[in-house]
């Protein structure tokens, strides 16, 4: 994995995001003509760092990756941790180094080049210039820091998937998963929505807003300088009780929040559920040039359909609202397709050292592919749309093209 465009070029490692100068980091996370990603920003990773919740105490050694040239002008980064398990990731590989361990070796610590516990697409490899030569500098420059620490396998999750293809050139090993995304092809409103589905699909729906909130519950958004320190007391106790019985320690600090409040608001979203005086329920959301990222939610009271209205409607209503073109849901849940959510293919990309290893895993690879694109394949066959549209249209929207980005 090497290329000439390295030679004038070269690569370290930090420790920490601050180590980086916020506005260098910036400008190859969110650079000019890209689709705006909230979670690329320094602001946010180093409030994951900052607060406790992405430090080597967790798990999540901070190991990012710095191209420059040799005047120090810097190139591009990637967001690069050492791992010492698979938590928080999303794209899971406990059967690899289940095998791996069986087999006699150490999987761990590995790298990862993605954003901590969070399921979002956007791009790995930052390129400043976002040219394809940055790209595979920062592609070989990431393998070469493997093989360096001699660690087992270095993996890079969620990326576009021009990125993907580009990896795969280079010979990295290709993985696809499947998400779902709603897509907003211009609507007016929630109702314009509606009317693409069939009958009874729309009716289910507004069954389902009916009932959400019978019990008396109003929702509300609250974003940008209307968020306070109350709101966020609020939400941390519905993210605490979601995070204890899903998966027994949540990844996030209070602290986390606070910070991000403090830093970037305007790209922070929380749907609020009040009941009787008090909040009952939330959504956390983060806000892009184009997208909204659905990312933690939780409750203190159960109310049959709140989860849905909370997490699902009242994002789509924000995003045509914003005239926001896409809303992505998080991580799994088949159940979003009936409310309008169609399925996506998700990409990521595996360097294995040990070349016996490297061969199994990518006969694997090959397999899942296939049964991921035969079940995106299927899942389209059973949305609520009418027969007679155009999903591939929706998704494009009405003014052309998706972004080459795929972002």
């Amino acid at each position: 994995m090497t290329d000439d465009h390295t030679a004038v070029l070269q690569a370290r490692t930090v420790q920490g995001i601050d180590e980086i100068d916020p506005a260098v980091w910036n400008a190859c996370a969110n650079p000019a003509g890209a689709p705006r990603n909230p979670f690329l920003r320094h602001e946010f990773l180093l409030a994951l760092e900052a607060s406790g919740s992405a430090v080597a105490r967790t798990g999540w050694q901070p190991f990012h990756l710095v191209l420059e040239t040799a005047g120090g002008d810097v190139r591009g980064v990637v967001p690069l941790y050492l791992k010492g398990h698979s938590q928080g990731e999303y794209v899971f590989d406990y059967a690899w180094a289940d095998a791996w361990h069986r087999a006699g070796g150490q999987y761990y610590p590995k790298l990862q080049a993605s954003v901590p516990f969070t399921p979002a697409t956007g791009r790995r490899l930052l390129a400043r210039d976002r040219s394809p030569d940055t790209e595979r500098a920062l592609l070989a420059a990431c393998a070469r820091a493997a093989e360096q620490i001699e660690v087992s396998s270095l993996h890079i999750t969620f990326m576009p998937e021009a990125q993907w293809r580009l990896a795969g050139e280079l010979g990295y090993l290709q993985r696809m998963d499947q998400q779902f995304h709603w897509y907003n092809p211009g609507y007016a409103g929630f109702d314009e929505f509606l009317a693409d589905l069939s009958s009874k699909k729309r009716k289910n729906l507004r069954r389902e807003r009916r009932d959400a909130v019978a019990d008396g519950i109003d929702i509300e958004w609250v974003t940008g300088d209307d968020l306070t320190e109350a709101h966020w007391d609020a939400f941390y106790q519905f993210y605490m009780d979601t995070g204890s019985r899903k998966w027994g320690s949540p990844y996030l600090t209070r602290r986390f929040f606070s910070m991000i409040s403090e830093s970037m608001a305007e790209d922070v979203l929380l749907v609020l559920c009040r009941r009787g005086g008090r909040y009952i329920a939330g959504a956390l959301n983060f806000i892009g040039s184009d997208t909204l990222f659905g990312r933690n939610w939780g409750c203190v009271e159960d109310h049959r359909f709140l989860h849905f209205e909370t997490c699902y409607y009242q994002a789509i209503e924000f995003a045509i609202h914003r005239g926001l073109k896409k809303v992505e849901a998080g991580a799994q849940g088949g159940h979003k397709v009936a409310r309008g959510y169609l399925p996506e293919a998700t990409y990521s990309a595996h360097w294995i050292g040990d070349p016996g290893f490297r061969r199994a895993v990518a006969d694997f690879l090959e397999r899942e592919r296939r049964h991921v694109a035969e079940e995106i394949d299927y899942v389209e066959t059973r949305t609520p749309f009418k027969a007679t549209l155009d999903l591939d249209a929706i998704r494009r929207g009405r003014e052309g093209p998706a972004d080459v980005d795929g972002e």
